[in-house]
């Protein structure tokens, strides 16, 4: 295919979640044609699998720009730009009214999985006229119909909710825990609404150290006090939580501390149990309970439980990309450029900085990994950096380099990081960020390509999941 054929064809989107979304709305405004292929029922499904869940950020920083350009011609307005919106909320009142609009519903495909990625007529070996080649998309629809879709460019910003970490030890599952998996649930099941039967009366085993966890661990905390029988084990990987107790009423992040100290006055009440030192090694699989076996600071471990709440984090999902060309770090499975600037070993959600094209980039030109997927293993993700990303790959898609090149947010000028949980005034487990300050007005930052590494910004304007990672 020629290159001028190629610049022809659309530029796919994978996933319809905010920053897909986002993609689409800079793509439209740089004149380039979008299709975005989302795997659920309708845009924002991965979201709205956490619907009960509260962000932290409130809604000023949770809209992309032009989304929002697309919206308003409608009579959307933003809601109240300084409340927090619930998973629900932002599906509800922002992504399902932005998917349906006419320039963005006549280009998203829902129920549309995609299986593969690779480049038209050439895997991963071919290198000669490489560059020339459109890539090719393969897609199965909800009736079972595989259907191969050609691009100029691939947008990748599926997300890696639905991908989480596996509960046994060195990044292998368990022993049987693929036959356990009915027994298993995602990091944040609606333990006080929709999933309450589920836990109510019975024994939970919460895995993981990050606030994922916690959230799930303080609303079983909850349903204990309503509901006589309700039994709560937590395991973590490490030898204590006193990461995720931080700093109590000395932390400089309110909230944070405030999440800290009321899981430590659960513990130490005895409304839960902490294992430590735990390596999960099987899980046995019963009629009514699942067996988990294993170790727990070097002793044998033996659990019966009707539940397991994986909040261990979550991996990117690459076997669908095995025919690009990709460059990733082997430790953090980011872009290797972006990488350093995300390392968890290095970096908290504060000390981020923002970043464009430049760093997204991949040997296969014109493939682009976005959003949290981006990020690979790290933990560290802002919505709002997202949003940034894919409005500058679609600058360098439309051929403006300067405009690629150059990174501006609007960052909050006190520091708000982000992640899976935090605790509103009135101190009720909420989700979307790990730690949290009173909204200050924004400031500027302008930032070209080759800002370095640890640059620190206190950042914090989106739902992201800091913190979730291997406890």
């Amino acid at each position: 295919m020629s290159e001028i054929a190629r610049d022809r064809l659309p530029v796919v989107v994978i996933g319809a979640g905010p920053v897909g979304l986002a993609a689409a709305a800079h793509l439209l405004e740089r004149g380039l044609e979008p299709l975005v292929l989302e795997a659920g029922g309708t845009a924002g499904a991965a979201v709205a699998s956490w619907g009960h869940v509260r962000l932290f950020s409130p809604w000023r920083y949770d809209v992309d720009a032009a989304a929002r350009r697309l919206l308003e011609p409608t009579g959307w307005t933003l809601p109240d730009p300084d409340a927090l919106p619930t998973g629900r909320e932002l599906v509800e009142d922002y992504l399902a009214p932005l998917a349906a609009t006419e320039a963005i519903s006549s280009r998203l495909r829902t129920g549309t999985r995609v299986l593969a990625v690779a480049r038209d007529g050439a895997d991963k070996t071919r290198s000669l006229g490489r560059e020339r080649r459109a890539y090719r998309v393969r897609t199965v629809d909800a009736a079972g119909r595989v259907t191969d879709v050609l691009a100029r460019s691939v947008i990748d910003a599926s997300g890696t909710f639905s991908t989480s970490n596996p509960l046994g030890v060195s990044g292998l599952p368990a022993a049987g825990e693929a036959d356990a998996a009915p027994f298993v649930t995602g990091p944040l099941p609606d333990v006080l609404g929709a999933d309450r039967d589920r836990f109510a009366g019975r024994h939970t085993l919460v895995v993981g150290m990050g606030h994922s966890a916690a959230n799930t661990l303080l609303s079983l905390v909850e349903l204990s006090e309503a509901t006589p029988g309700t039994t709560i084990t937590w395991a973590i990987r490490g030898g204590s939580a006193r990461r995720l107790f931080g700093g109590g009423t000395d932390d400089e992040l309110p909230a944070r501390g405030l999440l800290g100290t009321r899981l430590r006055g659960a513990v130490d009440a005895g409304r839960l149990r902490l294992l430590a030192r735990v390596s999960i090694e099987q899980l046995v699989p019963g009629p009514e309970s699942v067996q988990v076996l294993g170790t727990a600071k070097d002793e044998p471990l033996a659990l019966d439980v009707h539940a397991v709440v994986n909040a261990t984090g979550f991996r990117p999902d690459l076997d669908v990309l095995r025919e690009v060309r990709l460059d990733l770090d082997p430790v953090v499975e980011a872009p290797s450029a972006l990488a350093p600037l995300i390392d968890p070993n290095q970096h908290s959600c504060g000390t981020v900085p923002p970043h464009g094209e430049a760093v997204l980039s991949h040997p296969d030109d014109g493939f682009y990994l976005a959003g949290m997927k981006s990020y690979g293993r790290a933990p560290t993700f802002l919505l709002a950096t997202g949003y940034e990303q894919v409005r500058s790959v679609a600058a360098a898609l439309a051929g403006d380099r300067a405009a690629a090149d150059v990174v501006e947010l609007n960052l909050p000028a006190t520091g708000v990081c982000s992640s899976d949980l935090a605790l509103e005034a009135d101190g009720d487990s909420a989700a979307g960020s790990c730690c949290g300050a009173a909204p200050a007005e924004p400031q500027l930052v302008t930032l070209g390509v080759g800002a370095p590494a640890g640059v620190g910004f206190a950042t914090g304007v989106a739902h992201g999941r800091s913190g979730d990672g291997e406890g």
